[in-house]
């Protein structure tokens, strides 16, 4: 086997919260594997700043569910559902997920997104889009239990 030449590292440790991703880049990899495996760390760290600062970001994930839950989903229906934002409803539901005020800002751009991505548009890399687009592309499966194989 081929030693891989370089790395793409990433490790975090915050009080108890640990990730570790580490991926062997080995002669001339595509650009899209690269950007499959830096999809994969954003999609593990993209709540955990929110909630390091303070945000509820679960209250604001149910608050983004029932704001969508009747829409149509798709890319047609974001503009009706971007409106949501600015309702009383939202405002309240933005300070109740902060303890820190000064974070509300924060609190908005984090709910802002859950309210695109709750209507099935995505606003960003993900490895599920990857997948589609490059089918040879596939998500780790992590070690566990084994599915029982029906005979």
């Amino acid at each position: 086997m081929e030693m891989p030449e370089e790395y793409v590292d990433f490790a975090v440790k915050y009080k108890e919260w640990v990730t570790i991703k580490r991926m062997h880049i080995l002669p001339d990899p595509k650009p899209e594997e690269v950007a499959f495996h830096l999809a994969g760390i954003r999609s593990t760290i993209d709540g955990k700043a929110y909630g390091i600062l303070g945000i509820d970001i679960s209250s604001l994930d149910a608050f983004a569910e029932s704001a969508t839950g009747t829409l149509r989903k798709g890319i047609t229906s974001t503009g009706e559902v971007l409106s949501r934002l600015g309702t009383p409803e939202a405002k309240k539901a933005i300070e109740n997920a902060c303890t820190n005020k000064a974070v509300l800002p924060l609190a908005k751009t984090y709910l802002l997104n859950r309210l695109v991505v709750s209507m099935n548009v995505q606003t960003g890399l993900t490895q599920e889009t990857m997948s589609k687009l490059f089918p040879n592309l596939k998500a780790p499966k992590f070690p566990g239990r084994m599915p029982k194989k029906h005979s």
